[in-house]
């Protein structure tokens, strides 16, 4: 809940700071306000069957990301090899920042979230999604989740690190200093600004619900309380409240002064360490057959997942290591 609530305010303002690269004449304050409610009325009001279409057609923003990298000359043959060989450095600041790639993009939310949805998806209806049908879902979204992680990266490299801007206070700023940089053809730098600011107000909307939901399915699950996003207010008064008190509480950490990029950094480090141990869980859980009869996890599941999890637990030791010795 810790995590999900400062990656929330982090979103939040970073939702109003790029949208007021875009309209001008209304203080980024009231611009959180007003995505705060109106994401919030949505999530409350809105029935899931109708709410779900609403996020599925969000993702098409994610287009934004590589559409961007593709405006900036790349040098694709030194970002090809940089991608399969990795520079590595042994320093905390190093291992801090891979610690918080890993947490944003294998996160202990979607763990909650995607569980609690699929149960929703598959309740009422008269033929059951196969795991097959699961699994083919996962791996083609799990695709192009790191597709569009690997062109933000890119686009932050070639773009940004390159042109000597390392200093970003809020994700606006980011949009706002590709502009001068890109000069592919005319006005392609102002193309590019918008579309990076458009790609972060939709991912915020879709983003925002999804976290809070995922701490209040996680939160209404451990207090045996009744759960789900079809529930009308009255009777998920518990589930709707843990969803009203994190967006709440995430805006209200715009106000004392917490900076959005240092939040969301930390939040995703926090998401890095915290997803150890859930890793083990799950892993410990898909293999029981008491737990899963049949469909308990294979042998192909299972090696990824202990990948997956020394890689993690390696780069956590590693970032704790570099901190003690610095």
């Amino acid at each position: 809940m810790a995590a999900n609530t400062i990656n929330i305010g982090a979103d939040i303002g970073a939702l109003g700071a790029a949208a007021a690269l875009v309209i001008h004449h209304i203080p980024v304050s009231a611009l959180m306000v007003i995505f705060t409610i109106g994401i919030l009325a949505l999530e409350i009001a809105v029935s899931y069957r109708r709410y779900a279409k609403v996020l599925k057609w969000l993702t098409v923003s994610l287009l934004a990301y590589p559409i961007t990298a593709f405006l900036v000359p790349e040098p694709w043959a030194t970002i090809l090899r940089a991608t399969f060989v990795p520079h590595i450095q042994f320093s905390a600041t190093f291992f801090y920042v891979i610690t918080a790639v890993i947490g944003t993009t294998i996160t202990p939310y979607m763990f909650f979230w995607q569980a609690s949805q699929e149960v929703e998806e598959n309740q009422g209806r008269a033929a059951k999604r196969s795991l097959r049908d699961l699994r083919t879902d996962n791996a083609i979204g799990m695709f192009f989740s790191q597709a569009v992680a690997w062109f933000i990266i890119i686009t932050a490299a070639t773009v940004l690190h390159a042109a000597h801007i390392t200093t970003i206070n809020t994700a606006a700023d980011a949009a706002r200093a590709l502009e001068p940089l890109v000069k592919t053809f005319p006005h392609s730098g102002e193309i590019a600004q918008g579309l990076f600011a458009l790609g972060i107000v939709s991912l915020g909307m879709l983003a925002i619900p999804v976290m809070a939901g995922s701490t209040s399915y996680a939160l209404s699950e451990a207090q045996g309380k009744k759960e789900g996003l079809d529930l009308k207010p009255r009777q998920g008064r518990y589930f709707y409240g843990v969803i009203a008190a994190s967006m709440v509480i995430g805006l209200c950490l715009n106000f004392i002064g917490v900076s959005p990029i240092r939040a969301l950094i930390f939040a995703a480090v926090f998401n890095g360490v915290a997803a150890v141990p859930l890793i083990w869980i799950i892993d410990r859980i898909a293999a029981d057959p008491r737990a899963m009869g049949e469909a308990r996890s294979g042998w192909l599941s299972r090696t990824v997942l202990a990948l997956t999890f020394i890689g993690m637990a390696g780069s956590v030791v590693a970032m704790a290591v570099s901190y003690v010795k610095g």
